[in-house]
Formats: C-alpha cells, structure tokens, sequence
C-alpha cells in the first residue's frame, strides 16, 4: 500500500492542485518500510489525481482540497484525508491504525477568494 502527502519544506502542503510535490510512504504489514519526496505529474487536481493513481497510491494527506478533486481522487479509489497541517510523518501510523478516518467533504473553495492555503 501507498500513502501520499501533498508535501512543502518538510510540512503539508496546503492547497492539493497546486502542490509540486508529493511525500510518497510505502507501507507493508501496517509498517512504514521507506518514504520519498517525488515531484508531482503535472499541475491541477485532474493530472496529480491520475499521477497518484498511476503510483498505487490508496490514501491521500492533504490540507485545502476543493470538492471536484475530492471527487476524482474517490473515482480512483483513493480515500482523502483533507484538513491536515504539520509533518505528514505524524499521521501516517494514525492512517495506517485506522485511527484517522477519510472524509469526501470539501475544505476548499476554487472560485473568488482562496482561504485553504
């Protein structure tokens, strides 16, 4: 299994369609066995969507994400877990135990003013 982060300067980055780039856990036997920081595949929610997918990534980290990406991220099987700030490393075991839970709503808004980053 794969988790990802959206990934900034050791922290979450805050807004996923404009993140450059993703932290990226491989985890075996509920354990992390290695993680590394990639580039992202392209810029806005429907590319860095299919990049994920392509990667094997079942579980996104994330701060601001708008409802569309909530969407195709769901389509690709891909559980989100928006609303984060920190060092993702500090949620990945939370992940893996099951003691965070994914959610579809949106906490990011794409028209007007930006307030999730």
């Amino acid at each position: 299994m794969f988790i990802a982060s959206t990934y900034q300067d050791g922290q979450i980055f805050q807004h996923f369609g404009h993140t450059q780039q993703f932290k990226v856990y491989e985890i075996e036997d509920g354990k992390i066995v290695s993680s590394k920081v990639v580039d992202n595949g392209g810029n806005g929610h429907e590319a860095l969507t299919v990049y994920l997918k392509n990667m094997g990534v079942t579980k996104l980290i994330c701060g601001g994400v708008g409802g569309g990406a909530i969407n195709a991220l769901g389509m690709m099987g891909i559980e989100v877990y928006p609303g984060l700030a920190g060092n993702p490393d500090d949620y990945v075991q939370d992940i893996i135990d099951g003691k965070l839970s994914p959610s579809t709503v949106s906490n990011c808004s794409h028209h007007g003013e930006h307030t999730c980053h």
